[in-house]
């Protein structure tokens, strides 16, 4: 097997500060790839990193999150914002790559150089995002992108993980599929700033918007100092309601920022990414013993009653650095 291509990351990451998005899209490849340069990739982009808002987008399959991050990327743009767009596509079974191509669904978008979109697998992952999304945030925020519009494949009971990645989160339910119901149920009135509901010309919407405000001031976030999310609705094929949208957006970010939350959320993804690099990298170190004292060995050891699990943990973790 040939070694990976060498690859000069200062050059690579110089092209991508430029506004190259032929640089920026290898850097997130890398990313996606785990490749072996990985480590000096970040530790370039570090000091570039900390100035794109992060809007996270999440919903049901069938809300319209696509045509709703598209007419948002519209409207970014009318501002001169320079506009990443990660949309988290399931996994194709068979070679492991996004199912959807958001250059189709937002084609709109796909020549303008002060949009870069990128549709990234998920891989399996649960959580409704892409285990290498938050790297690859950091690639568009170092790469000088204003602000990244993170779009998730959809929410379930398990898939609320964007709250913990952006610093906005968007919580798109649309009229007539029992949305605020799953809303309650999957836990996403907790995590949502702004709850949008789409395709508000039909039948039904106001009663979803009643629903959810209800929900919302049973779910103690009406306290002074704290953030009440904003029930708005919108058509946005039409780009109806996408206005109101944006200023609550902007409200909010202002809140976070005014209040230190901003910094909160920011420490709180930075330990989660660290945690999970941390486990990563101990996973893999925990594969490479082997014999007796190796994941094999001591499974067998424990499952026929010789060694209890305890034990077994602490004899495999007392090898990883002999």
């Amino acid at each position: 097997m040939s070694s990976p291509r060498v690859i000069d990351v200062p050059a690579l990451v110089e092209s991508a500060r430029a506004g190259s998005a032929r640089a920026v899209g290898r850097l997130v490849s890398l990313v996606e790839d785990a490749h072996p340069a990985l480590r000096e990739v970040m530790a370039a982009l570090a000091p570039h990193t900390g100035e794109a808002w992060v809007i996270g987008l999440t919903g049901a399959p069938g809300v319209g999150k696509s045509t709703s991050t598209t007419a948002l990327v519209r409207a970014f743009r009318a501002r001169g914002s320079r506009i990443g767009v990660l949309a988290i596509d399931p996994s194709s079974p068979f070679s492991g790559g996004a199912l959807l191509g958001d250059r189709i669904r937002m084609s709109e978008h796909s020549t303008d150089p002060g949009v870069f979109i990128r549709s990234m697998a998920s891989r399996g992952h649960l959580g409704g995002l892409s285990w290498a999304t938050p790297q690859a945030i950091r690639v568009l925020d170092a790469a000088g992108c204003d602000v990244v519009l993170v779009e998730t494949v959809g929410v379930g009971q398990s898939e609320v993980e964007v709250a913990g990645l952006a610093d906005t989160s968007v919580v798109l339910l649309a009229p007539g599929m029992g949305d605020g119901i799953q809303a309650a149920k999957a836990g996403i009135l907790e995590i949502g700033d702004v709850f949008v509901v789409n395709k508000a010309d039909r039948d039904g919407a106001d009663a979803t918007v009643h629903d959810l405000r209800h929900m919302i001031s049973l779910a103690d976030r009406t306290a002074p100092g704290l953030w009440r999310p904003p029930v708005l609705k919108t058509v946005a094929v039409q780009a109806d309601g996408i206005d109101a949208v944006m200023d609550a957006l902007d409200r909010h970010r202002t809140f976070i920022t005014s209040t230190g939350e901003l910094r909160r959320r920011r420490e709180r993804r930075a330990a989660d990414e660290i945690e999970w690099i941390a486990l990563a990298t101990l996973r893999s170190r925990l594969s490479q013993v082997g014999g007796h004292t190796g994941v094999d060995g001591l499974s067998s050891r424990v499952a026929d009653g010789s060694l209890d699990p305890y034990a077994a943990a602490d004899l495999l973790i007392s090898h990883i650095d002999r």
